[in-house]
């Protein structure tokens, strides 16, 4: 039977280790590493019910790929029924998902004391930024991750200060405060095994299509707890009529709940461009020097030259602000070099950004161009074929042979070349930034 064993949960200040143990036939979607998050406030009071909910946040959505069950000593009842509820809404989105059952020796339905605080999840980007404006009045907490876009590894240290400094300074200008939460939830995985048996049915990544929304938010539940947020909130990527297979959407995220806290699906009724709006009305307003950040490429600061920064700055414009006044170098010659990059498909562009270049077309039709070369821009845009900019080709056909190999490949033999596939994995993996 299939089946995925939680156990040896424990805490030191804020620290939550536990370790992870799975029948052998799903051994292979698990590294060594126990399970790990710290957070910056500490949980030794946080309940083992609430405890548990990061860990399972993570594993349930690959044991429901594999039709197992999952067992643990202690849940939180409410996060039991959200589990249930976020399974139905993954199994109808994704067919290759199975399902399975939660088993807990106990369940408990703590009732902490109410505070009305309130949280966000934060990276300063157009969707968070956004989302921060329209709940600015519960002064939220602004929490940031390090597991996914940035990951646990040294290398990464750079761009983890970067956001670290980000948000701090944003939170201290607008009278926030700040949570941390570093976790080595992709890393306990085995991602590169999990896209070798799942690339094939998700556009995009394991994590990116299947586990993000009810992972990043389980991920926070001790902290949540700990700090009596009543309200967490996820900013949306997309928007009401973009139906598309991602881990994050409103019938995942809203239905994500625990003890004392409701989780949110923030945006979801503002296209990207409306996003921008919002946050132009309130430079306007109140806050004249915001800077965003979205750049695919950097953490400290925005490169001005990726497709995402380009969409921005035309975004910018578009809400009638100037780009360079809030982290964006542009200027009206870049329209055509954006035109250029598009034209010859520099950049690796999915149905996201064909929406969002869609949701930008449709704004630019409602204005006037404020010079000739936004005029010449808008008019090739009006008449460009969107789908011709999306990224057709796969991954190069040795990185889906190691796929294909590890995916059939009996266990012992699999980690006999785990060494060997591990070398593939950054070319294997997809990592979403906030779009």
């Amino acid at each position: 039977m299939s089946s995925i064993l939680i156990e040896h949960l424990s805490t030191d200040g804020g620290t939550l280790e536990c370790s992870v143990r799975a029948s052998s036939d799903l051994e292979r979607f698990f590294t060594d590493e126990q399970f790990r998050t710290e957070y910056d406030v500490p949980i030794d009071d946080v309940p083992d019910g609430v405890l548990a909910i990061p860990v399972l946040a993570q594993v349930c959505p690959v044991a429901w790929a594999n039709g197992a069950d999952v067992y643990v000593d202690e849940v939180d009842a409410t996060f039991a029924r959200a589990l249930d509820d976020v399974q139905e809404s993954l199994c109808e989105m994704h067919d290759f998902l199975e399902g399975g059952t939660l088993y807990a020796r106990r369940t408990i339905e703590p009732e902490p004391e109410p505070r009305g605080e309130s949280g966000l999840l934060f990276t300063g980007g157009v969707d968070s930024t956004s989302s921060y404006v329209r709940h600015r009045e519960e002064s939220p907490t602004l929490i940031s991750i390090r597991g996914w876009t940035i990951t646990p590894d040294t290398a990464d240290d750079g761009k983890w200060d970067a956001l670290r400094t980000r948000v701090s300074n944003f939170a201290d200008d607008h009278g926030c405060e700040t949570a941390f939460v570093e976790s080595n939830m992709l890393s306990f995985l085995d991602h590169p095994m999990l896209l070798a048996h799942y690339k094939r049915y998700v556009d995009g990544g394991w994590y990116s299509s299947v586990g993000h929304g009810l992972g990043l938010l389980g991920l926070c539940a001790p902290m949540a707890y700990a700090r009596a947020m009543e309200d967490l909130y996820v900013a949306a990527t997309h928007w009401d009529g973009i139906d598309l297979e991602w881990g994050s959407r409103p019938d995942i995220d809203d239905r994500v709940r625990w003890a004392g806290t409701q989780c949110h699906h923030d945006s979801y009724d503002l296209t990207r461009q409306e996003r921008l709006d919002v946050i132009a009305d309130y430079v306007r307003s109140e806050d004249p020097d915001l800077q965003l950040q979205t750049c695919n490429d950097r953490m400290d600061g925005n490169c001005g030259e990726c497709e995402k920064c380009y969409r921005t700055a035309v975004g910018l414009r578009l809400a009638g602000l100037e780009p360079a006044q809030h982290g964006y170098p542009f200027s009206d010659a870049d329209y055509r070099d954006l035109r250029r990059s598009l034209e010859r498909g520099d950049w690796v562009l999915g149905q996201d950004e064909r929406h969002m270049w869609a949701d930008i077309r449709d704004r630019a039709r409602e204005i006037e161009p404020a010079t000739p070369a936004e005029k010449a821009f808008f008019e090739w845009l009006e008449n460009a074929d969107l789908d011709e900019l999306i990224s057709t080709s796969g991954p190069p056909l040795s990185h889906r042979l190691l796929r294909a190999g590890a995916r059939n490949a009996p266990t012992s033999v699999y980690n006999t070349a785990y060494p060997a596939w591990k070398t593939a994995k950054a070319g294997l993996r997809f990592v979403r930034s906030e779009r």
